[in-house]
């Protein structure tokens, strides 16, 4: 393989040229088996993710149908019930912590489940854009490499670059980022387990308008705290720190009264945990603001329809990919010739996707023949139509 560069004249941008001869025949018949395998086992992935999605979103749909019948709403939250002991409970009421978080460094203190320093420094990214093409039976590739300087909260690491030279960054920084948990968290007179205090991730960026600088070499600019000599014209290795918040716990903060949650858990004592249903799913949930148990399990529906039909789609997508490349060698057999390779391509798409389609569906009629036969019936009739509508698309000369 040969390399031509060429620069544009701007040392913050450079252009790349590589070549290398057309691979043969025998060459390409060999990456194409290659792909064949990669294919078979993203063909077979795709089986596996569509039949245990399915089992899955059954499960915790019969888990949060349960959960429903079952909960127990508490009126008052102030005193704990021992009637009430191990039973799934739905609850309303503001977070509460016995002590502030602090950042020492920063002179920073709040009435908060969590707090988040973020840290970002400012350093050279490399971007790059690349385009193909044939000249003189060789395959170039050219390359376009740009250096921006750019706010980042990992560290960048230039040797990786193009070209380092102009473009070196730290390789580490001064000042880290880190996140701050109380130890204790309460609703009424309920401890949050672990669990429901990873929930509360709701996350906003805290005001510093009305902090002082903490150090002589650190420059309070907006909300923003900079290492940096001049913040309006940054140099690379400048750092600037940010802070974010999640669950206000106390009603005495700047930034508004502490929140409100909803949670349903069994409850332990004094301690909500989670609650295991019959299906053998966990019921652990917790949403900002009050909403009723109806709400609740209503918005969990939705997030269960919304996993599901993800899945769905990845798996029908795994599936679509795995048999094109399976049947890649044929568009390999043919690729000296133009004409005849487009329409084998195309051809091989569209029975790729009929197929995938196909298949997809009657993968999933099976997870569901297990929990609802006649669902899993009608499904499988219609895993039936995209075969039909490819043959009813073919002449009938060809069809004898």
């Amino acid at each position: 393989m040969s390399r031509n560069f060429s620069d544009t004249g701007n040392k913050k941008e450079h252009v790349k040229i590589t070549s290398e001869q057309k691979p043969g025949f025998l060459e390409r018949l060999s990456e194409t088996s290659g792909g064949m395998l990669i294919g078979l086992a993203t063909f077979a992935m795709s089986f596996y993710i569509l039949f245990t999605n399915e089992g899955r979103a059954l499960k915790t749909a019969t888990s949060l149908d349960e959960g429903l019948s079952l909960v127990v709403p508490l009126d008052n939250i102030q005193s704990v019930l021992q009637e009430n002991d191990h039973k799934l409970v739905h609850l309303s009421g503001t977070l509460r912590t016995s002590k502030p978080l602090y950042d020492p460094s920063y002179g920073l203190s709040l009435r908060a489940v969590k707090l988040k320093r973020h840290v970002e420094m400012y350093q050279w990214v490399e971007h790059e854009e690349s385009k193909d093409y044939e000249e003189n039976g060789e395959l170039k590739k050219e390359t376009r490499y740009s250096y921006n300087t750019e706010w980042k909260s990992e560290v960048v690491n230039s040797r990786n670059f193009d070209r380092e030279i102009g473009h070196k960054n730290p390789s580490a920084m001064a000042v880290e980022s880190f996140t701050a948990v109380a130890p204790d968290v309460q609703v009424g007179s309920f401890f949050l387990s672990k669990g429901l205090i990873e929930k509360i991730d709701n996350f906003k960026q805290m005001s510093l308008s009305k902090l002082e600088d903490p150090h002589a070499d650190v420059i309070r600019s907006g909300d923003y705290f900079f290492h940096s000599e001049n913040p309006r014209r940054p140099e690379v290795g400048d750092l600037r720190v940010s802070f974010f918040y999640s669950g206000l716990s106390g009603d005495s903060s700047h930034l508004g009264p502490a929140d409100t949650v909803t949670i349903i858990a069994r409850q332990r004592g004094d301690h909500l945990v989670s609650y295991k249903t019959k299906s053998g799913d966990a019921l652990e949930i917790l949403y900002p603001d009050e909403l009723s148990a109806e709400e609740v399990f209503q918005k969990e529906h939705a997030s269960n329809s919304m996993k599901t039909w993800g899945l769905r789609g990845a798996g029908w997508l795994a599936m679509f990919v795995g048999i094109n490349l399976m049947m890649r060698i044929f568009y390999t057999l043919v690729d000296w010739f133009p004409v005849v390779r487009e329409l084998v391509n195309i051809g091989l798409k569209a029975f790729a996707f009929c197929l995938a389609t196909s298949l997809s569906l009657l993968t999933i009629a099976v997870g569901w023949f297990f929990y609802r036969p006649l669902w899993a019936i009608l499904i499988g009739l219609l895993a039936v139509v995209p075969i039909v509508i490819a043959r009813s698309r073919v002449p009938p000369k060809k069809q004898q």
